[in-house]
């Protein structure tokens, strides 16, 4: 593709390029980001990346390049596959995993998540994409990227273009030129190539002066008519060629070339050098492309429909002949009977055998070309076969993995009542318990599992599976002591049988019934092993992803807080570069829920903000919400609180009356700040009798229970979740348990120095908004029997805590009740108030508030560090109010706000 460029510095881009070499700067230092850049065909993006990638080798980055277009689209793997070049063995041992991947070599399993083996091996830095077409992929992926990490590029000034076409053109423009060029819209590939068709056709002419002329013979007069102008210069005998590559795609790889042609690459050569002199070919990376897709699409289209729906199938064939990689025999085949001008004629045994042969492999990679080739498979082939079911089976799969979940079972059901094999029955087994799991449906699959755990000659390693479903489908209808027990069955079968797949499944329904019977300290050896089996094995990624999150949430209950952070990160880095957006949402949940716990409220705002909604399962989504929500109510930011309870209303009507701890507290309290007490006692409370298995939810709401119901007048309530609490303790040496005990009880019996021994607790158990609330309530019943020092010491380490958690309200509600007492905090108390809120800053926080005290005397600064932010206002908002400046805030958000618009 042209480049705008002159003397080597891109045209009009000088700022975009600065950003993008910062970026890499930092991405060298071990600070990774992701950037979208988006803009026409022709704008510059490419050529923006490829200018500023040049400096990559100086900051110590590798480059590696990959690009998609329209017949590759339902691959999704495929751009970054092409850009590290990974099809053949290398002396690099990840690219020989993701051939091997490719090849099918490490997966054992027909459902296996091969996407997510694939994507853990691949990371990218920098995208880029066009305003259109809007689909819905696309959508979601600009949604997930920061505003301040995306780059909208639009046209040239006209003083860039006109330096453009000065550099292009060899002198100064003349008025007739620039009018021409004016005609590309400011696009910099537009103008290259309608001077590259001027100066072709010598319509150009360079005066003494320097100055570039429009000579009055002919010319192109626009874009068009340039690519036109450009495909006449070549040869028959080359337009043939061109016309194949056309089918391969923008980009291509030379051999493809030739197997398509049934050539030798030799013999290509002349053809290729003659395009490639004609400005119709470049080099792509590690084969060849068209420099501007118009060219290619010019190409295709005029080659007869019916005509190119036979050349796609011809190259399917002719590429897997070869030995092609499944996904780019599939790309010809869906263009040769699905695409634009594809026919309705039914596939040929050809292609339903490479589909039953392939189909697995396919559907891992790319569900959604599995899934449309698989459906005219399955119409195409003799309904009594073997090859049928195989293809239904490997159809219900891929429906399910595109989120068709009502197709997917219905295909399954039907293909059940006549298949035999039983790799094939325990595959349908396993999407029909999915999609029953997913619908809340789940009891429906135990008969069924029954009767096929019954049938003749099942191996062990089948039964070890069916086992294993039947295991998950116990525990996700609650009945726990069952789904253990068929869960260690399911753990001996699979472990005899040698079925890694199995092993992990059975372990981790084993470690989920663990801990929700209270033994979380008996699961950690389970996750160990089970994170060890998978380990081994690139099909089970996701599994691995899965354990880990819950692994982190298990220490999380046992507050050994470290270790479970440690983890949580382990499970975000580790979902980021697999790419799997539901792993990674769950990962920034579980660990925005740690960091709320252990008093990290700024960055539990971030992790739980950082994803949009629509990338969450509904849980997930509640708890989030209701996470941002509590931390906003304390901070005294109602407003935004309550924008957070609104947000999860949908998500909270799609789980029914299952309890989400935070989203039942920031409820409690949105009516307890309203003064309803009562009511903030009875949303806490809600759904919690039938909720009693999910006890790692529910303890963390007991305290607030009792609280509630002692300050409403309701004993019976109040004795009543103190009893659950100490029944819990009794059975457990987890320091927030003892702690919990002792609030609880203390709360009840007005009992000071207990409530003290609970601050202490809940202060070893890692949990400093607990640790206030017992201070408090201490606080409270030394004044109420007259112990006045014990009170103020009691009421100031209180008020210390929540001033360092920015927990405003809080802060004032205590200082107010206890002035009326005439306890006031002592002049070294105010101090360490007032500096707490600059010990708690980040060095960037601290940047931003020095400036914006300061004055804002550089704007651009703060605008930087404002954008550098997801959650802008609410953070910095917060920041200001830890130093006691309100009244600065709408200074700097101004300032910031009209920085940014200059840019």
């Amino acid at each position: 593709m042209p480049t705008a460029t002159l003397a080597g510095a891109l045209v009009g881009r000088d700022n975009e390029t600065a950003m993008l070499v910062g970026f890499m700067t930092e991405v060298a230092g071990g600070r990774g980001s992701s950037v979208l850049i988006e803009g026409e065909p022709g704008i510059g993006k490419s050529a923006l990346v490829r200018a500023a990638l040049a400096e990559a080798a100086d900051v110590g980055c590798q480059v590696l390049w990959g690009a998609g277009d329209e017949l590759g689209q339902a691959l999704p793997l495929l751009p970054l596959l092409e850009g590290l070049r990974v099809r053949e063995p290398s002396a690099n041992p990840r690219r020989n995993t993701i051939v091997r991947l490719l090849r099918g070599e490490l997966i054992g399993d027909r459902g296996a998540d091969v996407s997510a083996a694939l994507a853990e091996q691949l990371l990218a830095l920098i995208g880029i994409m066009r305003p259109v077409p809007q689909r819905d992929d696309l959508l979601a992926l600009r949604r997930a990227v920061d505003d301040a990490a995306r780059l909208q590029l639009t046209g040239l000034t006209a003083t860039a273009v006109a330096e453009l076409v000065a550099a292009l053109a060899g002198g100064k423009p003349d008025e007739k030129l620039l009018r021409l060029a004016d005609g590309a819209a400011g696009n910099p590939l537009y103008v290259t190539e309608l001077v590259a068709a001027l100066a072709r056709s010598a319509s150009l002419t360079i005066t003494g002066a320097g100055t570039a002329e429009l000579s009055s013979g002919p010319a192109p007069s626009s874009l068009s008519a340039a690519i036109a102008d450009r495909l006449g210069f070549v040869s028959g005998p080359v337009r043939e060629v061109l016309r194949a590559a056309a089918l391969l795609g923008v980009d291509f790889a030379v051999p493809d070339l030739a197997t398509v042609l049934g050539r030798g690459v030799p013999d290509l050569l002349p053809a290729v050098d003659e395009a490639c002199a004609a400005g119709v070919l470049a080099e792509s990376g590690g084969g060849l492309g068209f420099r501007h897709p118009m060219i290619r699409a010019a190409l295709y289209d005029e080659i007869p429909a019916p005509v190119r729906a036979a050349w796609h199938r011809h190259a399917a064939r002719a590429l897997a002949g070869a030995g092609a990689p499944a996904d780019r025999v599939a790309r010809q085949l869906l263009w040769a009977v699905g695409g634009s001008g594809g026919t309705t004629e039914p596939m040929d045994e050809w292609i339903l055998r490479w589909l039953a042969r392939t189909a697995g492999l396919l559907v891992g990679q790319a569900p959604r070309a599995a899934a449309e080739l698989l459906r005219q498979a399955v119409a195409s082939s003799p309904a009594d076969s073997a090859q049928h079911d195989c293809l239904v089976g490997r159809l219900a799969d891929a429906l399910f993995r595109v989120g068709d979940a009502a197709g997917a079972e219905q295909v399954a059901n039907r293909a059940l009542g006549h298949a035999v094999e039983p790799d094939l029955l325990v595959d349908l087994h396993w999407t029909l318990a999915q999609c029953r799991m997913q619908a809340g449906r789940s009891a429906e699959s135990l008969a069924t599992l029954d009767r096929a755990l019954a049938s003749p000659g099942i191996s062990a390693r089948h039964r070890a599976r069916l086992l294993v479903l039947m295991a998950r489908t116990h525990s996700n209808l609650g009945e726990v002591e069952t789904a253990a027990r068929v869960a260690a069955t399911a753990l001996a079968a699979a472990s005899e049988a040698g079925d890694n797949w199995a092993i992990g499944w059975a372990l981790h329904v084993l470690t989920i019934v663990t801990a929700v019977q209270g033994q979380m300290t008996d699961a950690l050896p389970l996750f160990d092993r089970a994170l060890t089996v998978t380990q081994a094995d690139p099909a089970l990624t996701d599994l691995r992803l899965l354990l880990q999150i819950n692994k982190a949430i298990t220490l999380g209950g046992l507050d050994r807080y470290e270790e479970a952070l440690a983890a949580a990160r382990q499970a975000r880095r580790l979902a980021d570069r697999v790419g799997t957006v539901v792993r990674l949402a769950q990962a920034h949940s579980a660990l925005g829920q740690l960091l709320f716990d252990t008093g990290r409220w700024d960055d539990a705002m971030a992790e739980v903000e950082v994803l949009h909604d629509d990338l969450k399962e509904p849980a997930a989504a509640c708890n989030d919400h209701g996470i941002a929500a509590v931390i906003c109510f304390h901070r005294g930011e109602t407003a935004a609180a309550r924008g957070h309870l609104a947000a999860a209303v949908p998500y909270a009507e799609r789980i029914g009356n299952r309890v989400v701890g935070p989203l039942a507290l920031a409820r409690s309290l949105d009516r307890e700040q309203a003064g309803a007490l009562p009511e903030a006692l009875a949303v806490l409370t809600a759904g919690f009798a039938d909720n009693k298995e999910e006890l790692d939810e529910i303890e963390n709401l007991f305290a607030d229970a009792v609280r509630l119901a002692t300050k409403t007048g309701d004993p019976g309530t109040a004795k009543g979740f103190a009893d659950h609490a100490v029944a819990l303790a009794a059975e457990s040496e987890i320091p927030h348990r003892q702690a919990n005990a002792l609030y609880c009880s203390g709360l009840v019996d007005h009992d000071a120095t207990r409530l003290l021994e609970a601050a202490e607790r809940y202060g070893e158990a890692g949990r400093p908004l607990f640790s206030a609330k017992a201070l408090e309530a201490a606080a409270g019943d030394f004044l109420c029997t007259g112990d006045r020092g014990q009170a103020r010491a009691a009421f100031t380490r209180a008020v210390d805590i929540y001033a360092s958690l920015g927990a405003a309200t809080d802060a004032a509600r205590l200082q107010t009740r206890f002035r009326a007492h005439g306890i006031r905090l002592g002049p070294h108390a105010r101090h360490r108030q007032a500096r707490s809120g600059w010990d708690s800053l980040t060095p960037a926080e601290t940047r931003v508030a020095a400036l914006v005290q300061g004055g804002l005397s550089n704007p651009e600064i703060a605008a930087r560090l404002f954008l550098s932010r997801r959650t802008v206002a609410t953070h910095v908002s917060h920041i200001l109010k830890k130093l006691d400046v309100h009244s600065r805030i709408d200074i700097a958000r101004e300032a910031a706000l009209r920085t940014i618009a200059s840019k």
